[in-house]
């Protein structure tokens, strides 16, 4: 049986593709497919923010993240992942769907784009190609899968993925923890696929995303996407290599809102921006069904609609925010807005004077509460012997 929520985690069965849906359920469906070795953490940082106007649904390939392996099986095609995501749009009563997808999950959305154009309104290729190379290298890492597991595949994709010095270690551990069976037929269906001389046919308006620096799908591979596809957008990406929704999330989901014409509500980058990611992410990855129209809520209003009014400039919302966590006696909001505070530039000595000022006409005892959160917050946050 097949469990979802409004705007929460969709709980599906082994014989379907894993999958999180996330999102007003009324919301126009945005489906996102994963590169090969990653799963649907691949979008963490891309996909919040577009579920405030989609019904996004991010899946796992077989193998990967929550997905049975045997979904797929040794000579599989990226026909036979297009099939498994035709069905998963069915399950879930999505008749039409944009779509976007990396590497191998791109080569999944070009695969519908023309075998099943009339169901995908919308086509966002990212760092991905028509044809990834001749069948041997990808028939011989499938044989390593299968022979040694995934430990030397894991090592070695970080190159592959990322520019130097950057990495997500959560991806890298999806590399690491996909059954080798799986991997290796997803490796296959890469070796058999070529779909260059059905670009032209493809209706849909399509967003081609290259990462500048991706050693594995190159940006030529992007640009001969984007000539041959009729009225295709090319974008590419500086400092990103071959996962560029985790290398540079905030680019790439500049580019797909630009290309899918939702109105960009720009609640979870001010979010971000006052809050900061690390708390932010925190919040995101602790929602459950439960709270998720919660956290909606409050990226949309308290964040997309009262801290995005030009009425008030930050620093002033960020006093009177603080001056009311006092009154409220709401610590632990306290502290996380004495960080914020600081990054909206506010000084110590400001934010001792806007609680000062609180002392007068919220309390004294309240004050001394906010006075040593606050001195404990700024202790973490300064260098010592500031």
């Amino acid at each position: 049986m097949t469990t979802s929520d409004k705007n929460g985690t969709t709980a599906t069965p082994s014989a379907a593709l894993h999958h999180r849906a996330e999102g007003p359920a009324s919301a126009p469906p945005l489906l996102l497919g994963p590169s090969l070795g990653t799963s649907l953490a691949l979008w963490d940082g891309v996909a919040p923010e577009l579920a405030l106007s989609h019904r996004v649904v991010r899946w796992d390939l077989p193998g990967h993240g929550g997905s049975d392996a045997g979904l797929i099986g040794p000579g599989a095609t990226v026909a036979d992942l297009a099939d498994l995501v035709l069905a998963l749009a069915d399950s879930l009563s999505l008749d039409r769907f944009a779509y976007a997808g990396v590497s191998l999950g791109g080569a999944v959305g070009l695969h519908l784009a023309t075998h099943a154009p009339e169901r995908v309104t919308s086509l966002a290729v990212v760092c991905s190609s028509a044809h990834f190379g001749a069948r041997g290298p990808w028939e011989e890492r499938a044989a390593l899968a299968r022979r040694e597991g995934m430990a030397g595949i894991a090592e070695a994709s970080p190159s592959r993925w990322f520019t130097p010095g950057f990495t997500v270690e959560a991806l890298v551990d999806d590399v690491r923890g996909a059954d080798p069976a799986g991997y290796a037929a997803c490796c296959e269906a890469l070796g058999a696929y070529d779909i260059r001389d059905l670009l032209p046919s493809v209706t849909a308006p399509t967003l081609v995303v290259a990462g500048r620096e991706d050693p594995a799908t190159p940006p030529a591979h992007s640009r001969e996407i984007a000539d041959a596809v009729p009225g295709a957008t090319l974008v590419e990406l500086p400092g990103a290599a071959h996962l560029a929704p985790a290398e540079r999330p905030d680019e790439v989901t500049a580019a797909l809102r630009a290309h899918l014409g939702g109105a960009p509500p720009s609640g979870m980058r001010v979010r971000r921006e006052v809050l900061g990611d690390a708390h932010v992410a925190r919040a995101q990855a602790g929602t459950t069904p439960f709270t998720a129209r919660f956290q909606d809520f409050i990226s949309r209003y308290a964040w997309g609609e009262i801290w995005t009014d030009p009425t008030l400039t930050r620093r002033e919302r960020s006093m009177i925010t603080l001056t009311a966590l006092v009154a409220g006696g709401h610590h632990d909001e306290l502290a996380m807005h004495v960080r914020a505070a600081r990054r909206n530039g506010l000084t110590p000595e400001e934010i001792g004077a806007v609680l000062l000022q609180s002392a007068v006409y919220c309390g004294v005892p309240a004050a001394n509460s906010a006075f040593a959160v606050a001195g404990r917050v700024l202790a973490e946050e300064e260098p010592a012997g500031s």
